[in-house]
């Protein structure tokens, strides 16, 4: 087993996704504890089943993370397993568009501020302080370039992801002296099923890696485009 994140613990969400499950195999590879949240208790079972870690090494916490008190529970149940957090990777999607602003409702941007600017809101709240208390964290979460430059039939998603990324960037800035780096994977579509079109989850995690590194320590606020 290459070790190199074997003092490192990461926190997973959306662990059971497809993009989630390959980040959890490879870090943990590579001898880094994981705490894994996701919705699905089963879910998390089978992946948890698949890892074959030991106790010491893995958690897994069922959790709604647009709750600030679920995912400070969260946070809570991961430093009493720990005592720390180096890394937060933040997997967690929805989407909805086909519909002009004017078709769209209320509803559907409550969702994707729910999906991907609250959810990321609770989870610096409640991990923030314990990365930068370390002197040494990373932060990533996969996004779209929409978010910067949106298209038709897209705003309720588009916001969504806009609100997120400036929260990112937000953390890059408040905890730049800290040692704790906090940056944007830009993709354009996910390809799951090997289509040759999108990017892989392979390439995706890939990327994660290396900010993972301390190679990479230089690397922060960053929107880094995974899309050719």
């Amino acid at each position: 087993m290459n070790a190199v994140f074997s003092q490192r613990v990461m926190v997973i969400t959306g662990a059971t996704g497809a993009l989630g499950k390959l980040a959890a195999h490879s870090f943990a590879e590579r001898g880094a504890s994981l705490a894994l949240l996701d919705n699905h208790q089963a879910n998390l079972d089978d992946l948890a089943h698949a890892l074959n870690l030991p106790e010491s090494r893995l958690l897994t916490q069922v959790a709604d993370l647009r709750d600030g008190d679920a995912v400070r529970s969260a946070a809570e149940a991961v430093s009493a397993r720990f005592g720390r957090v180096e890394a937060l990777i933040h997997l967690v999607g929805g989407w909805t568009g086909g519909k002009t602003i004017p078709e769209s409702s209320a509803e559907d941007l409550d969702f994707m501020l729910g999906q991907h600017a609250w959810t990321t809101f609770h989870l610096f709240q409640a991990f923030g302080p314990h990365l930068a208390a370390n002197g040494w964290g990373r932060v990533m979460v996969v996004s779209m370039p929409l978010a910067v430059h949106p298209v038709p039939k897209m705003g309720a998603y588009a916001a969504g992801k806009a609100a997120q990324e400036a929260l990112v960037q937000t953390l890059a800035e408040e905890l730049r002296e800290s040692g704790v780096t906090a940056n944007i994977l830009h993709v354009k579509s996910i390809d799951v099923k090997g289509t040759g079109k999108g990017t892989t989850p392979a390439e995706i995690v890939a990327s994660m890696l290396y900010l993972c590194s301390d190679e990479a320590a230089k690397i922060n606020g960053a929107k880094i485009p995974l899309y050719g």
